[in-house]
This record gives C-alpha cells, sequence and structure tokens, in this order.
C-alpha cells in the first residue's frame, strides 16, 4: 500500500471540500473494492476521503411512490429492511445475495454504484427500476448513469447521496453465481413498473444494460414463456475461466425467465 492522507469527513460539505483540496482524492466508503486495490498498489491517492461518520448518508425511507436509500446503507440494512422488505421484495433478495455476511455488513449501496464493478448486483436493480441516483450536485436517471466499466456518469469530486427506487407493480432478480466470490457470472432484475417493463443485466458485460428486445417481448406481461425462443448476441461479452461469452449470453434469457418465475 502506497503512503496517503486519511482524512475523515463530518459532513456531506466537508467531505467534497476535502476532495476539492486534494491533488488527487477519493472517497472511502464501505471499502470492499478501494482497500484491497489500495494493498495491492493498483491506485495511489493522495488522499482517502472517509464517509464512515456521515449518518445522513444512512436510512431507508418512502418518498412519492419510491424508496430512497442512503448512499451509506449497507447491503445488509437493505436485505433486513421491513420497508423494502414490503414495497420492493425484489431488491431486499437482490441485497441479499451480494458477497457474505462481512461484505453485506461493510458494503454499502453508494460505494457499489460509484465503483460500476461489471459483476456488481445493485446495477442490474438501478437500471431494472428506473432509478434516480442523487449526488450532491445533481440527479441522474438510471439510464444515463452506467457509462463503461468501472466508469460512470459521475464528475471529479461527485458524491453519490442516495438512490430513489420507484415502487415497480412487479418485480424480480435471480443471478447465477460465482462459487467462490458470490458476484453474479449473470444477473437480470425484471421489473413492471408504470413506465412499462424494464429489464436490467449485469454480470454479462463490461457495464449493466438493459435488455430491450426482452422488455419488447414482456410487454404484455411478464410472462417467462414470452421469452423463449429469443437469442441473446455474445458479442462483447465478458469471457473468463468462470464462463464463456456464449454461456453468458445463454444465461441471461435463463436469469432473465427464473427473475419473473420461469
Amino acid at each position: 500500500m502506497y503512503d496517503f492522507n486519511y482524512q475523515r469527513a463530518s459532513s456531506i460539505e466537508d467531505a467534497a471540500s476535502k476532495h476539492a483540496a486534494a491533488d488527487d482524492a477519493r472517497y472511502l466508503a464501505g471499502g470492499m473494492t478501494m482497500v484491497p486495490v489500495l494493498k495491492q498498489r493498483l491506485d495511489q491517492p493522495s488522499d482517502v476521503v472517509d464517509l464512515g461518520g456521515l449518518g445522513d448518508l444512512t436510512g431507508i425511507s418512502e418518498d412519492g411512490g419510491a424508496i430512497v436509500i442512503g448512499a451509506m446503507t449497507t447491503h445488509h440494512d437493505v436485505a433486513t429492511s421491513d420497508l423494502v422488505k414490503s414495497k420492493i421484495p425484489a431488491l431486499a433478495d437482490l441485497a441479499g445475495t451480494i458477497g457474505d455476511p462481512m461484505v453485506r455488513n461493510r458494503g454499502t449501496i453508494g460505494g457499489s454504484l460509484a465503483n460500476n464493478d461489471p459483476a456488481a448486483s445493485y446495477p442490474a436493480a438501478v437500471l431494472g427500476l428506473g432509478a434516480t441516483i442523487r449526488t450532491n450536485k445533481r440527479s441522474i436517471e438510471a439510464d444515463d448513469f452506467f457509462t463503461g466499466m468501472f466508469d460512470t456518469a459521475l464528475e471529479e469530486g461527485e458524491l453519490i447521496t442516495a438512490v430513489s427506487f420507484p415502487v415497480p407493480e412487479q418485480a424480480g432478480y435471480k443471478h447465477f453465481p460465482n462459487p467462490a466470490s458470490r458476484f453474479p457470472i449473470v444477473g437480470a432484475f425484471v421489473a413492471k413498473t408504470g413506465g412499462g417493463v424494464r429489464v436490467g443485466i449485469t454480470g454479462a458485460s463490461p457495464c449493466a444494460y438493459r435488455q430491450s428486445s426482452f422488455e419488447d417481448a414482456l410487454s404484455g406481461g411478464l410472462d417467462p414463456e414470452s421469452l423463449k425462443g429469443i437469442e441473446v448476441s455474445s458479442d462483447g461479452m465478458n469471457s473468463d475461466i468462470h464462463a464463456s461469452a456464449e454461456y453468458r449470453a445463454h444465461l441471461v434469457n435463463v436469469m432473465a425467465r427464473r427473475a419473473i418465475g420461469g
């Protein structure tokens, strides 16, 4: 691990100020990605700004037909929230499958989204539900947030403060886990919302995306039979020792059907 200046933020404004004043700062949320990266010397920030003391970034509430989750809320708290389980049970189910108990008790929804790992679970829900990412500067719609592998629409120093998930009429999530890391090799979040059906896919490609062919097929209702026979191209999909691009393409259809009970 390289040397860096450790700073603990006392407020959202203080965090942004400390980040702006540093030469090359990073925000620290749960640390599930950053700490291993620092230990392996894959990054060399001048400063690390710890968000752990910002209580106003935690919590889950209902606001105008949406569930709003603070950026520093842990996966465990999302998974066990009575409010989330009653309003968007598929989101609680998703959070409960992330990593292991240690990861779920330390990792945060904001940190996961800001990192945008290709195999992270939350991006599928954000896209599937048409969520809005709130920051200290603006609100970003789901379809505009994920821009590439480990890349998002966040600007330098911009800080996620909360995520607003519209309550769907119906939703489901399923993923095929890597047996070691529990990351989804492929995960699918399918939701029927006021604006139509949305299908968010993670793990299959360098960046989470919406499967438009499935959305069209499910426009008449969430019937898994509607997806049978729809082929998914493997072009550009991830391929590694765990699964080939072709196998991931096959799993996209399988996980989407399972997400809606097929």
